[in-house]
């Protein structure tokens, strides 16, 4: 097959032909372009178009036709003869290529790509759950914590630990209450005294102590031990954070439940503690040593 013959070049198709066909230029870049979309590189669309033109071909031939350097057409050859887009012949002790039918080619991607879109329909349908990306959200008002804290207690399924003062018991008391009448297993640390609670509840005897430590009152929940919330509530503002990072409700969770492990021993040991650190256990709080009364 013989027709007018297509000089390329990096930027531009020149056509040799006469000049009523320039409007082909614009064609064969198109069709260029449309075949790397196919998944050739630019080299193996403009070779490949080379051997549409005109056929069979050297490799020789095939580069000076397409535009390309003499030595990278032998490994261009190379990948479109993987893809079965280009033929070897030999004739005569020489080899020439030419290339496959436009259609065969375009009923081959039409394919594959029908058969990639139907398995990705079928997996999508349930994809692999992706891992968590952990982040913490600031909270820096004191309604906006009290309603993430309210989500977080109505969507609890297992478990329910939470800290705070009374006026944030107040607001969240009643909601507590029936997530545990539900079953949810809870924990409640109480700065100071809470009567009438039914449930399990340890009260913190010296809030006015750590008051004064923290600058303001402090909040912590945590809900099924994979997300924590908290924050602290003082005169001048509020500061909150929330996360599901493991880091975050790891340690907001263990804070908790150390205050509790130390509520259950105050319970039972309170004048005995007094005794030996004084009130407000001063020196039992003071963590850069470790004295008694006694001892001082």
């Amino acid at each position: 097959m013989r027709t007018h013959k297509i000089s390329y070049s990096a930027t531009s198709i020149i056509l040799t032909a006469p000049r009523q066909h320039h409007i082909l230029t614009t064609m064969v870049v198109n069709i260029i372009k449309q075949l790397r979309e196919t998944g050739l590189s630019d080299y193996e669309a403009r070779t490949y178009m080379a051997l549409l033109e005109e056929h069979p071909l050297t490799a020789y031939e095939c580069a000076g036709n397409a535009g390309i350097p003499t030595s990278k057409i032998y490994g261009v050859i190379r990948k479109l003869e993987e893809k079965e887009l280009v033929l070897e012949l030999v004739e005569k002790n020489k080899k020439r290529y030419i290339p496959q039918e436009p259609e065969e080619y375009i009923s081959g991607c039409r394919f594959r790509m029908e058969k990639t879109l139907t398995s990705l329909s079928r997996e999508l349908k349930n994809p692999p759950r992706k891992k968590e990306i952990s982040y913490v959200w600031n909270l820096n008002s004191s309604s906006t914590v009290l309603e993430r804290a309210e989500k977080m207690i109505s969507r609890c399924r297992e478990s329910l630990l939470v800290s705070l003062w009374s006026e944030e018991f107040t607001a969240l008391a009643p909601l507590i209450r029936t997530r545990e009448k539900e079953g949810i297993k809870t924990a409640v640390v109480h700065f100071g005294l809470a009567p009438g609670w039914e449930g399990t509840l340890f009260e913190h005897p010296i809030e006015d102590t750590l008051y004064q430590e923290k600058g303001g009152r402090g909040f912590t929940l945590v809900c099924d031990g994979g997300e924590a919330l908290s924050a602290t509530f003082s005169q001048e503002s509020t500061e909150g954070a929330w996360s599901r990072g493991k880091g975050f409700v790891t340690l907001a969770e263990d804070y908790i439940k150390h205050d509790i492990y130390i509520m259950k021993i105050v319970k039972r040991f309170d004048s005995e503690l007094i005794r030996s650190f004084g009130e407000g256990y001063s020196l039992l709080r003071d963590i850069f040593s470790d004295r008694t009364m006694t001892e001082q």
